[in-house]
């Protein structure tokens, strides 16, 4: 076994002991295993267990062990744990949190909550809090954080050492450190490795590389993590629009964008906040998921509406009745298969405006193709089944329809909504599933009462 994997298991088994001894009422035991457990763990098993016990498991907790975990919690744990506490106690629980997980914490919080804590806090903290909020969720000066270590040009690498010699440890994830002018201005960057191995009397402005690479303080922080994915950074400094120096973006803060992305293109699929909660008490949930089923139920009865045109058809001739779910189904699958392609590449920056019509183009003639192959499959299949060939040409034509439909909606909607700042993720294949289910229908339906009935 690997050590990542043994690692999981060992971890697992240790959650596993003590959700048995929390339930065995060995609240002594269980407080000792808790201390043992890094944050991250515990985390887990809050969010692994039903609000009772996840209430329970906060109140084993030493309080200074607090902050670390709340950092490591799921958005909808997080609130629902804080609502318990009393406004100090948040404020003890947040005093030591970086700037990017403090504002995180705070900007997800009911209003009258936040204003109850920033209340609460002592002017310094509030006014390090109140910064963190200015700026603008999911931007880069949301995310970043502000303990980074500056040199000035004119002095020497002795120098330098000597001075981080003193501070006798160095902010996590720390690779660069960032030379400014007086006024805060960004002049350059030293490595630390380059640092390590230069010649002590030489001067910073010798070694450093006057042409950083700085992210501007509003950049989308989707846009964040594709510049490092793209030139491998393990930090960035984040600047203003003055070039001063406002703080630093590391690659773990990117590893939770990534993985934060993942999760909300997995969850909106299927109309569900990627934050939620999986032990959420049962009324929250369904009047979640309630909504979206609302929607469906809407797109759902637009197609029947389709289907009820032609009434006379089917009941005249019961065997379309049989056939009708054939090209609705197989155009859904087709066009979300193009849906779900097109989204990737816009998520990895792939789309643009000056390839979105070769994209479309591509997309309408792989439609056609499989429309070519599949109608003529299904045509000798139903002509072979029922010996109509006149039934089969009709769903042939059915199919050919659907599948260029199909195959020129995936492609288009995600780029529509995009403009229309609406998720393709969110709404994309619901979208697309009426289109193809009304076409797939109306193309049926239609063309089997002009030439059956």
């Amino acid at each position: 076994m690997s050590e990542v994997a043994e690692l999981i298991t060992n971890t697992q088994e240790r959650l596993n002991a003590i959700a048995y001894r929390l339930n065995a009422g060995a609240f002594v035991r269980v407080r000792k295993m808790l201390l043992e457990l890094p944050a991250s763990d515990v985390a887990l098993l809050l969010e692994s267990s039903p609000a009772k016990t996840r209430q329970e498991l906060w109140q084993l907790l030493d309080a200074d062990f607090h902050g670390d975990v709340l950092e490591e919690l799921s958005e909808d744990v997080r609130n629902g744990i804080i609502s318990k506490m009393v406004p100090s106690s948040v404020v003890d629980a947040l005093e030591d949190m970086d700037t990017d997980d403090l504002a995180e914490t705070l900007s997800t919080l009911p209003e009258d909550v936040l204003q109850s804590i920033l209340a609460s806090m002592d002017a310094q903290d509030r006014v390090r809090a109140e910064k963190a909020l200015s700026y603008g969720e999911d931007t880069a000066g949301f995310i970043m954080n502000t303990d980074t270590i500056t040199l000035r040009a004119d002095v020497s690498v002795d120098v330098v050492l000597r001075y981080l010699r003193l501070k006798a440890e160095l902010p996590e994830n720390t690779d660069t450190l960032y030379v400014v002018n007086r006024q805060d201005l960004l002049l350059g960057t030293v490595s630390v490795s380059r640092l390590l191995t230069s010649h002590p009397d030489v001067n910073v402005h010798e070694i450093m590389d006057d042409e950083p690479e700085a992210l501007n303080v509003d950049m989308a922080e989707s846009d964040v993590a594709k510049m490092f994915e793209r030139y491998n950074w393990l930090s960035a400094p984040v600047i203003d629009e003055e070039n001063k120096l406002v703080g630093r973006i590391t690659i773990d803060d990117v590893v939770d964008i990534i993985r934060e992305d993942a999760e909300h293109s997995m969850m909106s699929m299927a109309g569900l906040d990627d934050e939620e909660d999986t032990f959420a008490p049962v009324g929250q949930s369904t009047k979640r998921r309630s909504v979206w089923l609302g929607v469906n139920l809407i797109t759902a009865l637009l197609a029947a509406a389709v289907s009820d045109l032609f009434e006379t058809t089917l009941s005249q001739l019961a065997v379309l009745a049989i056939l009708n779910t054939i090209v609705p189904s197989m155009g859904g699958v087709a066009g979300n298969q193009t849906l779900t392609l097109v989204i990737r590449g816009m998520a990895l920056g792939h789309v643009s405006t000056s390839n979105s019509l070769w994209l479309v183009r591509k997309e309408l003639a792989i439609g056609f193709l499989n429309g070519l192959i599949w109608s003529i499959l299904i045509a000798s299949v139903i002509a072979l089944w029922k010996q109509d060939f006149v039934l089969g040409g009709v769903i042939a034509f059915a199919m050919m329809m659907n599948m260029i439909a199909a195959g020129l909606s995936g492609a288009t909607l995600p780029i529509i909504m995009k403009k229309l700042k609406i998720d393709p993720a969110l709404a994309g294949s619901v979208i697309l599933t009426t289109i193809t289910d009304v076409v797939g229908i109306f193309a049926f339906l239609g063309t089997a009462t002009v030439f059956l009935i």
